[in-house]
This record gives C-alpha cells, structure tokens and sequence, in this order.
C-alpha cells in the first residue's frame, strides 16, 4: 500500500475538490443543454429544404471575406440537424456562406450506410455550389460516421477537413449499455468498424481536427475520441469542463472549430487544448 507524505495530502486534497467542483459545473450545464436541446428537438426533424439564397439576414448580415467550402454537420445517434443551431448561426456570423446539416434516421442500423448517404450528399453539395471540396463536423457518431466515408469510401478527395466532436474514435464502453442498437454496438471498441478504421490509409490527405473532452462521460475512457492513426493527419484538441452535450454548442468550442476550418495546414501529431474554465 502507498502512503503519501503528510505535506501532499493538501494538494491531493485541492486536486480532488477542484475536480469535484468542474463536475457539478459540467452536470448542471450538461442539465441546461439537454433541457434546451429538446425543445429544439422537433424542429430539427424535417430535412433541409432552404434554397441557396434563403438564409437568415440575422445570420449573414456580417459575412465578408472569401468563399469558403461548404461545411457540412452531421449530428449525432437519435440526434438531428437542431443540435447544431448554435454552431450554425456562429459560422454564418463568421464568414461561412454555405453551411448544411445532414439529418440520417435514428433506424439506421449500419455506420456503413449512413456514410454512403453521406457520400451522396456531399456529391449533390459540390455539384450544386461547383466547390470541389466541402468541410465536416460531426458529433458523436456523426464523427465516426464521415470518418468511415473519409477513409473507407475514397471521401478524402472530397473533405478537406474534418472535425469531430466527442467521436468514440476508438469505440466506447458506455456503447454496452445501449448495445440492443446495432449502430451502438458498432461503436463498442473492437468493432468491426473501429478495426475497419485502424487500417492503413496511406495518402489519406483529409486534415483531421478531434475535439475530445476530459469530462465526457459518454467516452469510456476519454481518451477514446482521439483519433490515433499513423497514417492520418490529426489534431487532437483537449476540452477541459464541459460534457458531451455541450461540445457543439459551447462558445469556446466554436471559436476553436473556426480556427480549424480556417487552417491551410495541420501537422501530423499536433495538439491543442480549449478551457472553458
């Protein structure tokens, strides 16, 4: 048995409550955000039908700067575009011209699947806006959703970027206590998806940018929502404070998707790290 000295058990102690203090915070916002998320819910479950031109003035009324691609969102599992509403209206207030989310059905039952959607989607978005390229955030599953298109179905060539927030990269744990879903037990670590993904993927040129947060508890362990892949070209970005409901919508977050799309180059094996403290 290990016995600290005396002089650090005050130490420990400030650690633990310090800890303990960050995770009421992060419950009771995690609270607040489910609340307003589903009241949100039933507006997000139509697709989107808004023609190129049809956008809120609120939302472009400071737009300037280039054209950049199109960024695509794609929520998360039984999740759909409302999720979003808040990362939306902050990429628009930026600068960000096109910007579309992808609702999949909550009785999808194959990551498989949803990606190929996700390839025909991405496929009408540059036919229709004649950019070669389109930018992707997605959340939770969404995530490992465009990563499998990125790397199994040849979608490198067409996303510049990817982001991914709170993506069980690695597979989850907590997967096991929903696992009558097939689409959840493909999220359990040693799926034959997560396998899938840790093959080679040499010339992989998609820019990898994870957002992984130290008090996601949907992440078993945590670290599971960084993308760890030789062949890839990643930033994983820690996320101290906040939970796995509040990485699309926080502000902070936000700021940092933003740099992440405006970058024009991410080293192999960086990484960052966002307080929300």
């Amino acid at each position: 048995m290990r016995v600290l000295p005396f002089f650090l058990f005050p130490q420990c102690l400030l650690r633990r409550m310090r800890f303990s203090s960050a995770l009421l915070r992060s419950t009771a916002l995690e609270l607040t955000i489910l609340a307003g998320h589903l009241l949100l819910y039933p507006s997000g479950l139509t697709p989107e039908r808004r023609a190129e031109d049809d956008r809120d003035p609120a939302e472009t009324a400071t737009i300037t700067g280039p054209d950049r691609p199109p960024v695509v969102l794609l929520h998360g599992f039984v999740d759909n575009r409302s999720v979003f509403v808040l990362l939306r209206r902050s990429l628009a207030r930026h600068g960000w011209r096109r910007i579309e989310a992808l609702n999949y059905s909550p009785l999808t039952c194959d990551i498989r699947v949803a990606a190929e959607l996700l390839a025909r989607h991405v496929e009408e978005i540059c036919a229709r806006t004649g950019h070669q390229q389109v930018d992707v955030v997605g959340h939770s599953l969404g995530g490992l959703i465009a990563r499998y298109y990125v790397q199994r179905l040849g979608g490198d060539t067409r996303v510049r970027t990817l982001v991914t927030l709170g993506t069980p990269h690695s597979g989850t744990h907590v997967a096991q206590l929903m696992s009558a879903h097939p689409i959840v037990r493909q999220m359990l670590p040693g799926s034959s998806v997560i396998e899938e993904l840790r093959k080679p993927a040499e010339g992989c040129c998609t820019r990898f940018v994870s957002f992984w947060s130290d008090l996601d508890h949907l992440m078993a362990p945590v670290e599971s929502a960084c993308v760890q892949h030789p062949d890839l070209i990643v930033q994983n970005v820690r996320v101290s404070g906040i939970g796995h409901l509040a990485l699309p919508v926080h502000p902070a977050v936000a700021a940092g998707i933003r740099q992440a799309l405006e970058s024009a180059e991410t080293e192999a094996g960086a990484t960052g790290a966002v307080s929300v403290a």
